[in-house]
């Protein structure tokens, strides 16, 4: 899924996402995938030492969507996006998203040829792997918590 395919603008709506009274139907098409997901595996690009303005506009525009669910991460970057996904866990931490250990650290350097074209290095693989086994422990042991919640 690529949140470009959803067309957000900058958040737009009239009240804060915790109250969960979406009046665009952006938002309500948006939260209706958010919420289809028990677990995520965000792919941010490392801008000035943070993620994308879109990625973190996309982020919140929803609250109670994400609560209580896991999520992995794979940054890119001329520093292999680490400072990105050190961003990402902060704000995951205020939205209640159980963040997990492994990520995925991608070099523009040695994962892309020219900069541009995506050619990870063979061992890229392992890390993957190992986070998304995380990821998807996490989603489903937070599932039951979810459920008896609702």
């Amino acid at each position: 899924m690529d949140i470009k395919d959803f067309n957000l603008p900058l958040l737009d709506e009239e009240a804060p996402p915790i109250m969960g009274r979406y009046s665009q139907q952006h938002t309500k098409v948006w939260s209706a995938k958010i919420a289809s997901f028990d677990a995520y595996v965000f792919v941010t690009p490392e801008y000035n030492h943070a993620t994308s303005a879109a990625l973190k506009n996309a982020i919140d525009f929803l609250y109670h969507e994400w609560v209580n669910k896991a999520a992995g991460f794979v940054g890119y970057g001329g520093a292999a996006g680490v400072r990105a996904v050190e961003n990402l866990r902060l704000i995951m931490g205020e939205m209640q998203v159980a963040d997990v250990r492994a990520q995925v650290g991608l070099s523009l350097f040695t994962d892309f040829e020219n900069f541009s074209v995506f050619k990870p290095a063979a061992q890229q693989e392992q890390s993957v792997n190992v986070m998304l086994d995380q990821v998807i422990a996490w989603g489903g042991a937070l599932k039951t918590l979810r459920e008896k919640q609702a």
